[in-house]
C-alpha cells in the first residue's frame, strides 16, 4: 500500500480526490481541518500525530515539520542506504503529497487586515512538504492544485504517472512556492527597489499572438488586484483582446485618468490621436474626433462617462477596434453591437492612479521605475517670459502639458483648453515633432488660440522660433536646459509667452 499525505487550505474536491486515492490502494494521512473533513466524509484517514508521534503545537505552526514526514518524502527509493535509514527509524515512505497553501493573498486584500493577521497566513509546513516532494519527484507525486486531482487519479489508474508527468507537477510546485514567497516579500517590502526584486504575476489569458503574428504572447495579471486595469474590464461584446489591444487600452486609461470633466480619448499605437473635453460626453466625443478624424480609423476610444444613443450613433459610423467606457445605455449598446468585430468594454474610471513600480524587459534583464503620476496644475508653473499668459492660455497650457506626458518622446502637443489640435510623437529630434504637431493643428478650427506643450526642455531656441512663425502665442515646457535663456530671449524677442513647469515627462 502506498501513502498519500493531504493537507489543504482549499477543501474543494478534496474528499473525491482522497476517495479516488483509496480506490488506488493508497492510505491517507492528513492534518487539522483536512483530517476532520475527510473523517466526516467516511474516508479512512490517519491523523498526522500518529505519523510524527508528536502533537501539533504553537497554534498549528508546527505539525508536519518532522523527520517522519520529510524523511518519508525525500528518501530516494533506488538508494539502498536511504531505504535502510528509513527502516531503522520506522519511517514509512510518502508517495504523494497534496497541499495547497494558506490564503495569504486573500488575507492581505481584506480591508483593515493587520500585519499580525497577515503573518499568521504565511504557510511554512505546506511549502516545505511541497518542495521536499518536488525535489524527489521521481518517487513522489507533488500535487498543488485541485484542478490536477482528476488528472493525477487518471494517470495513476492508467500507469501513466511517468517521469515527465511527475517533473511537470514538480515544476508547477516550484512556480507556486516561488510566487507565494514573492507575494510575501512584496507585502513586507512595499514599493521599494531592492537588491533582489521579486514580483509575481498570474496567468490572465493566452493571446493569439504578440505585436506581430510570428510572436507568441500571454497576458499576466498582478495577484494583488488593481481595479483600474484593462485586465479587470468587462468585455460585453466582441472577440478576445490582442496584445496590441491591451497595450492601447492601457494607454487610453492612463490618459483619461487626467480628466474629471466629461472626456474622450482616441488612441492609436499607444499615442493619443485626439482628446476632447466637454459639458457632455457627446460634446467631448465631437471634439476628440475633430482633433484627428483620420488617425482614429481602426483605433480605440475611451470615454469617462456613460455612452448614450446619440454618441453611439456617431461612434458606429467609424471603423473602431474598441470602445471602453464606464457604461452604455441599452439602446447605445444595441446600436454599437450591430458591428460584429467591435469590442465593447466597461470599467469604472478613476482620477487617482496609485504609485507603483513598473517593469520593462530588456535583453538580459529589466529596468524598473515608479509611475509618472505627477499632474501639472496652475500652482506649479513659472512664467519666464516678459509677456504674461492670459487665464485662457494658462488653462490650455496645463491641459496640453497633462496630455504630452502620455505621448512618446520626443513629444509635442498643440491644443486649446479643451481639445488637442496636433500631436507630434516619437521623433528623434524635437523640432521635427514641433513641425508635425503644428502641421496637423493648423488645419483645425481654433488654431489661432492654440498653445504648444513639450515633454522636455528645448535644447535650442529653434522650436520657439518655429512656433511663433506659425502663429503660436504661448509655449509650455519643463525647462532645465543649459540653454534655457536662449529660448527665453527668443520668446521675449517674438512676444511669445513661455512657461516652465520644472517637471519633465519623457515617455519611451
Amino acid at each position: 500500500m502506498k501513502r498519500a499525505l493531504i493537507s489543504v487550505s482549499d477543501k474543494d474536491q478534496v474528499v473525491e480526490f482522497a476517495q479516488g486515492l483509496v480506490k488506488q490502494d493508497y492510505e491517507i494521512v492528513s492534518t487539522g481541518g483536512t483530517y476532520k473533513v475527510l473523517k466526516a466524509a467516511g474516508v479512512p484517514v490517519i491523523e498526522i500525530d500518529e505519523v510524527t508521534g508528536f502533537p501539533e503545537m504553537l497554534d498549528g505552526r508546527v505539525k508536519t515539520l518532522h523527520p517522519n514526514v520529510h524523511g518519508g518524502l525525500l528518501a530516494r527509493r533506488d538508494d539502498p542506504k536511504h531505504m535502510e535509514q528509513l527502516a531503522s527509524q520506522n519511517i514509512t515512505p510518502i508517495d504523494l503529497v497534496a497541499v495547497n497553501l494558506y490564503p495569504f493573498k486573500d488575507t492581505i486584500q481584506k480591508e483593515g487586515v493587520t500585519e499580525p493577521e497577515a503573518i499568521e497566513q504565511i504557510d511554512i509546513g505546506g511549502p516545505s512538504m511541497l518542495r521536499s516532494a518536488a525535489k524527489n519527484f521521481k518517487d513522489v507525486l507533488a500535487v498543488v492544485e485541485p484542478s490536477d486531482y482528476q488528472v493525477v487519479l487518471d494517470k495513476i489508474a492508467n500507469h501513466e504517472d511517468d517521469y515527465e508527468f511527475r517533473k511537470s507537477l514538480a515544476a508547477k510546485v516550484f512556480r507556486t512556492t516561488a510566487a507565494y514567497d514573492a507575494l510575501i516579500a512584496q507585502f513586507f517590502t512595499g514599493a521599494e527597489f531592492t537588491p533582489k526584486f521579486t514580483e509575481t504575476y498570474e496567468e490572465f489569458d493566452k493571446l493569439r499572438y504578440g505585436e506581430n503574428p510570428q510572436q507568441r504572447a500571454m497576458a499576466y495579471k498582478n495577484p494583488i488586484a488593481e481595479p483600474y486595469s484593462v485586465l479587470n474590464a468587462n468585455i460585453l461584446h466582441g472577440k478576445q483582446l490582442s496584445y496590441n489591444n491591451i497595450r492601447d487600452i492601457d494607454a487610453s486609461l492612463r490618459i483619461i485618468a487626467e480628466f474629471k470633466e466629461p472626456a474622450v480619448v482616441t488612441v492609436k499605437h499607444m499615442n493619443p490621436a485626439g482628446i476632447g473635453l466637454g459639458e457632455t460626453i457627446n460634446e467631448a466625443w465631437n471634439k476628440a474626433f475633430k482633433a484627428d478624424d483620420i488617425s482614429i480609423f481602426g483605433g480605440i476610444v475611451a470615454l469617462n462617462r456613460n455612452v448614450d444613443l446619440k454618441t453611439a450613433e456617431q461612434l458606429s459610423k467609424i471603423f473602431l477596434e474598441i470602445i471602453i467606457a464606464p457604461s452604455f445605455d441599452d439602446d447605445a449598446f444595441a446600436q454599437l453591437a450591430k458591428k460584429k468585430n467591435i469590442r465593447l468594454l466597461t470599467l469604472p474610471f478613476t482620477n487617482k492612479i496609485p504609485q507603483h513600480i513598473e517593469t520593462v524587459s530588456i535583453l538580459g534583464g529589466a529596468v524598473m521605475q515608479e509611475r509618472d503620476v505627477v499632474t501639472n496644475d496652475f500652482d506649479h508653473v513659472k512664467v519666464v517670459s516678459e509677456k504674461q499668459p492670459t487665464d485662457a492660455q494658462l488653462k490650455a497650457m496645463v491641459f496640453a502639458q497633462n496630455v504630452v506626458k502620455h505621448v512618446k518622446s520626443n513629444a509635442i502637443v498643440v491644443a486649446k483648453h479643451d481639445q488637442t489640435l496636433g500631436v507630434g510623437a516619437g521623433q528623434p529630434n524635437r523640432i521635427d515633432s514641433v513641425k508635425i504637431a503644428i502641421k496637423h493643428a493648423k488645419t483645425k478650427p481654433g488654431y489661432d488660440e492654440a498653445v504648444l506643450a513639450s515633454d522636455a526642455f528645448f535644447p535650442m531656441d529653434d522650436s520657439v522660433q518655429y512656433a511663433a512663425d506659425n502663429g503660436i502665442k504661448a509655449v509650455i515646457e519643463p525647462g532645465g536646459s543649459i540653454r534655457d535663456q536662449d529660448s527665453i530671449d527668443k520668446a521675449n524677442e517674438l512676444g511669445v509667452v513661455l512657461v516652465f513647469t520644472g517637471t519633465r515627462h519623457f515617455k519611451h
